[in-house]
């Protein structure tokens, strides 16, 4: 097939590339040009999605079979795309999130559970909505949390800074709260199988990891993959401090997790990675490869904390 990948040169992206080139895919990378391609890929196009003219120029003479839009945030950034495309691809392939779900006491979460209408992801939930009504075949995944080499979030790399340097882990509330971390290769491994697949086709799914983790144990978890011993806890009540606009954890703090039963059926796929493994592999690829681990950290949040309690 010839594909294209809206980005294509961070995290999903990436990976997403290695996958589809090791399977011998012809891949198109657009996106501005600010960083190299993965290696390997020669056919780039540069510009930028946010202008539908130039969106247009660029890609209304390329012919391609599949497209991933892996960065589109809001429908603005994805219709004049799908309508460049609407009849000429077999398949749209959508990174939405799982963000999107209304908050429940009823979990984990389904595809077809309700969504919020206020979440700082309504736009993903209005482009999945646009493709299923303008008929393109599409596909739309809602990860949960994304980890993995290269993450640019600071998820996993938020507990090794502390775990690597013998910090006490401030984790608010009791650490009970579960969640959902999915590698960023499980990910993109559900993405590939989804092309080709006409069970897929107009469908959502789920993508994340098998099981689900407490904040307790997502920090415990972090320690084990490190060869640290436990980590000394500290639990506290983020009402009681004043953080301004920081983020003092970075983990959204309500239960957070999905039921991933209908894409492992329907694309035939099961995660690689448990948690452990995973964190190894983001630990030993990204962490420790790119030198963090002797990196300045501010830690002034962390002391206002410890400081209070």
């Amino acid at each position: 097939m010839r594909i294209l990948i809206m980005g294509g040169t961070r995290f999903i992206g990436v990976c997403l590339t290695r996958l589809l080139t090791a399977q011998e895919h012809d891949v198109v990378l657009f996106n501005r040009g600010n960083r190299p391609a993965p290696a390997g890929i020669e056919a780039q196009i540069i510009g930028d999605r946010t202008d539908p003219a130039q969106l247009k120029q660029l890609l209304a003479t390329e012919e391609f079979d599949a497209v991933f839009d892996n960065n589109g945030r809001e429908l603005s950034d994805t219709q004049p795309l799908a309508e460049i495309f609407k009849d000429r691809i077999q398949h749209f392939v959508y990174v939405s999130s799982a963000g999107v779900y209304l908050k429940s006491e009823q979990m984990p979460h389904f595809e077809g559970d309700p969504v919020d209408p206020n979440s700082r992801h309504k736009g993903k939930f209005a482009t999945e909505a646009y493709l299923q009504a303008a008929g393109i075949p599409f596909t739309a995944i809602r990860p949960v949390y994304i980890y993995g080499p290269q993450n640019y979030n600071d998820l996993e790399a938020w507990f090794f800074d502390r775990i690597l340097r013998d910090r006490p882990i401030p984790i608010p509330g009791g650490g009970t709260h579960i969640t959902q971390f999915g590698h960023v290769k499980d990910l993109a491994t559900a993405m590939v199988n989804i092309l080709g697949n006409p069970r897929a086709v107009g469908q959502i799914y789920n993508i994340s990891g098998e099981r689900y983790v407490s904040f307790n144990g997502l920090a415990e978890a972090c320690a084990k993959a490190a060869g640290k011993p436990a980590p000394k806890l500290v639990h506290y009540n983020p009402k009681k401090f004043d953080f301004g606009k920081r983020k003092a954890f970075p983990l959204r703090l309500q239960h957070f997790f999905t039921d991933i039963h209908k894409a492992q059926k329907e694309l035939y796929w099961q995660p690689e990675y448990d948690l452990i493994s995973g964190l190894q592999d983001s630990l030993e690829q990204d962490y420790l490869a790119s030198g963090r681990d002797r990196a300045e950290v501010d830690f002034s949040l962390d002391d206002q904390i410890l400081s209070g309690v």
